[in-house]
């Protein structure tokens, strides 16, 4: 009798464990009910993404390593409670690419006894965040968030610009680099990729992985694994020193062996699974924006609008009596162009402080700020100044007071070239400490945008990108990259691209040339850039000389709004092409880009309400595919069915403003 109650015994003690270990599931449902994420407890944390029955993340894990040893996420993690929300609210937005947001979802919050997790699902995907009730101070020594997918689908990865090196040379970086188009199980594990990640589903949906509300944490990285792909976060500074580009970059010299501080109970930032059923959806996306902080306090001090830049140019000019460069002619000439076109702003970019200094209160001999702050001012034009970020730093509230109280706008602060907690803390105290001097910000050598524009709306743009700057020294395939980035890169915010070039070239006529550069593909493809990218500032790249000998492009330009009433994707095919329409009033301007194929649309403008419209066409020349500026303008009556017929030459674009008929 005794073996046998032993054995009994042994036997509920294992039944038991077995139903302890047995995974509990949690789902959410998108509003529409056709986006779901279901919540595996047990074994760990994973969860998985479906849409209308279709698997399109496979179990993927996720947890958070704390500094005692704690995890959330832990194999004995229980589930205490599950509190359920919903929410459906019209939110105002600015500067933003339309004038409200619709922010509608059901959410989940899975109570631990450490921290909840919440998991909320949008018609247009899911998104999941960690909440720490700790006190105190810890820190957090490592995150797992995995991606997985059953098959091996095909996805476009931006890997870190250059070649293999150890991970943390690589997390020194400015995210500016072209997309490989691969399946996931090619991706090179010796090489880091940034987001956004663009995956596309065997069953035809598109996925789109990044961040959002991004506060104090190390921003969110990626590297190839076995199905998929996994988040790499850096690891947070311990010792720094003032180097790199003259002397304005932060030079790493020992890393700590955890992610991040932390003081108390915090949010952690969310990590984002967007779907899309057709492409274009992409490119009007709200998710970033919607899971950002609110703002507080009124920023309708903020105005946003085009400005007349300097660097890309070369300062040069032409037609002129004096020499042209960094000096109070070269910026008054500047300042009297952007006057002349209504033109918001002029930018002075590097050069106009000391070199190597790093210290923007030492101004070169050649400029007199004081004076062409006035001298702008008086002529309707504000003054932005380009700022190194270890400079900008160095006395941040003594620089904003300064220049605020000269009459200085705002600052492009650039060569912060890392996504640590360290930088990512300096964006959030720039864009408030700009804040508080009635300053915009505009974030070069910057990762991708993580919400902190609807946070803090003075931050008006954001680089991250490979832009038209790269075309003064690469010869990169920047037409197909234009037709890419709008589905990947814009999804997580506006991107200083620095559009607008007067000197265009097809194909085989392009090179780099850095003194006077210029774009692959037409004219008005340039043209098109200023409504198919999202840039509530918006530089005018080209030196005024050339704009003055094409006044025709040159006020449109300078008409085109920067912040919109409404976005409309009109159609789209990643790499191929791209038709936005936005509208500002009354009136609506559609911008069209096609890859190095020539291209006929027929395009849909239904959602143009029923009543008679012109239309000022821009279109490629017929010796466009010759000669890359040959451009015609036309003015025409948009059709009664809203159907119109466009032609794109080979890197080609097409642009319509569209005003109801008097």
């Amino acid at each position: 009798m005794k073996r046998i109650f032993t054995l009994g015994l042994v036997l509920l003690v294992a039944v038991q464990a077995f139903a302890a270990g047995k995974p509990k599931t949690y789902f959410v449902d998108s509003p529409d009910g056709k986006i779901s994420a279901t919540v595996s407890v047990g074994d760990g944390i994973s969860y998985t993404v479906c849409r209308d029955g279709h698997q399109l993340l496979a179990p993927s894990a996720i947890a958070m390593t704390l500094s005692d040893g704690i995890v959330y996420g832990d194999v004995l993690d229980k589930v205490s409670k599950v509190k359920k929300a919903s929410a459906s609210v019209v939110k105002p937005a600015y500067p933003y690419k339309k004038a409200s947001v619709k922010d509608e979802y059901n959410q989940i919050t899975l109570v631990f006894k450490e921290f909840d997790l919440v998991f909320r699902a949008y018609d247009d995907g899911i998104a999941y965040r960690f909440v720490s009730k700790r006190k105190g101070a810890y820190t957090v020594d490592a995150e797992k968030a995995e991606f997985r997918f059953a098959d091996d689908p095909m996805a476009y990865v931006s890997y870190v610009y250059g070649e293999e090196r150890p991970i943390d040379k690589q997390l020194m970086n400015s995210q500016e680099n072209l997309y490989e188009y691969m399946h996931l199980s090619q991706w090179n594990k010796a090489r880091i990729a940034y987001g956004p990640i663009y995956v596309e589903a065997p069953t035809g949906e598109k996925l789109v992985i990044t961040e959002s509300d991004l506060v104090d944490y190390a921003g969110l990285n990626f590297y190839g694994a076995d199905g998929g792909f996994d988040g790499l976060f850096a690891r947070r500074p311990s010792r720094e020193e003032v180097g790199g580009h003259n002397m304005l970059q932060g030079m790493i010299l020992e890393r700590a062996d955890y992610i991040a501080q932390c003081e108390g109970p915090r949010n952690f930032p969310w990590r984002t699974i967007i779907v899309a059923q057709e492409e274009k959806e992409l490119t009007a996306s709200d998710m970033v924006w919607k899971l950002a902080a609110d703002p507080e306090g009124d920023f309708s001090w903020v105005k946003p609008g085009k400005v007349a830049w300097d660097w890309w140019n070369d300062w040069n000019l032409y037609g002129v009596d004096f020499r042209a460069g960094i000096n109070n002619e070269t910026y008054k000439y500047y300042i009297d162009f952007a006057s002349s076109k209504g033109i918001e702003y002029v930018i002075l970019d590097e050069g106009w402080a000391v070199n190597k200094k790093t210290d923007l209160m030492l101004v070169v001999p050649e400029i007199d700020l004081p004076m062409l702050s006035s001298y702008a001012q008086s002529k309707g034009v504000g003054l932005i100044l380009w700022a190194g970020y270890k400079a900008f730093d160095k006395d941040m509230e003594g620089v904003c007071e300064h220049y605020s109280k000269m009459g200085i706008k705002g600052f492009k602060i650039d060569f912060m070239d890392r996504d640590d907690q360290v930088v990512v803390d300096f964006y959030y105290r720039a864009a408030a400490t700009c804040a508080k001097y009635g300053l915009m910000a505009d974030f070069h050598g910057a990762f991708k945008p993580s919400g902190l524009n609807r946070t803090w709306p003075n931050v008006v743009n954001f680089e991250g990108v490979y832009g038209l700057e790269q075309m003064k020294w690469s010869g990169g395939d920047m037409v197909t990259h234009d037709v890419t980035i709008p589905f990947i890169r814009m999804v997580a915010g506006p991107m200083d691209y620095t559009q607008g070039a007067m000197r265009n070239a097809t194909k085989n006529n392009y090179r780099p040339i850095g003194t006077e550069p210029m774009s692959q593909g037409t004219r008005c493809r340039q043209l098109a850039e200023y409504m198919i990218f999202d840039a509530p500032l918006s530089m005018l790249c080209d030196s005024p000389s050339n704009y003055l000998a094409e006044p025709e492009c040159t006020d449109f330009i300078a008409s085109v709004p920067t912040v919109w009433d409404e976005t409309v994707p009109v159609a789209a095919k990643i790499r191929e092409y791209v038709v936005i329409a936005r509208r500002s009033g009354q009136t609506w301007y559609v911008g069209a880009i096609t890859s190095w194929d020539a291209r006929e649309l027929e395009l849909d403008l239904s959602f143009i309400p029923e009543d008679n419209y012109h239309m000022t066409v821009f279109r490629d020349g017929i010796n466009a595919d010759r000669a890359a500026r040959d451009y015609k303008k036309e003015e025409l009556t948009l059709p009664t069915c809203r159907k119109v017929k466009i032609s794109m030459a080979p890197g080609g674009g097409w642009v319509a403003v569209i005003n109801p008929a008097e």
